[in-house]
């Protein structure tokens, strides 16, 4: 394999992990609003939460999945290690207010849910746009 097959290979999948996080922004956003009914008792949080959050999530995915071919791979790869980091995080932070007897556990996992996609889309949207001779040739 030569080197430009080797770079080829690994931009194209970037792309696609970054065409699959999109999908899962939006397919987790559609089963947050489908299921809010059937959630909101497990995950301890009023139903309106769980709509909230799969709005967002469906709306950060689809802003995501539109400037996939507009926006340069290394903006995608670090808003998306900066989301998944501060989920990581987010998570944890739920976790032990569950952990602690507290009931705010599932509110704080949510609450990222609602705020970080519109966070991530919105910089996404700001973004500088790929250059067309180096981002799409990779495509």
């Amino acid at each position: 394999m030569t080197q430009a097959q080797t770079v080829a290979s690994t931009a194209e999948r970037h792309w696609a992990g970054i065409i699959a996080d999109g999908v899962s922004k939006v397919a987790l956003g559609a089963g947050f609003a489908i299921g809010a009914t059937r959630l909101d008792a497990p995950l301890g949080v009023p139903g309106w939460l769980l709509v909230t959050a799969g709005l967002a999530l469906l709306i950060g995915g689809g802003i995501e999945l539109r400037y996939v071919r507009g926006r340069p791979a290394r903006t995608y790869i670090r808003l998306m290690i900066g989301y998944d980091g501060c989920w990581a995080l987010a998570t944890l932070a739920g976790l032990l207010v569950a952990w602690r007897g507290g009931t705010a556990g599932g509110e704080v996992w949510l609450g990222y849910q609602v705020v970080a996609p519109l966070a991530l889309a919105t910089l996404l949207v700001a973004a500088a746009p790929a250059r067309p001779d180096t981002e799409t040739a990779a495509r």
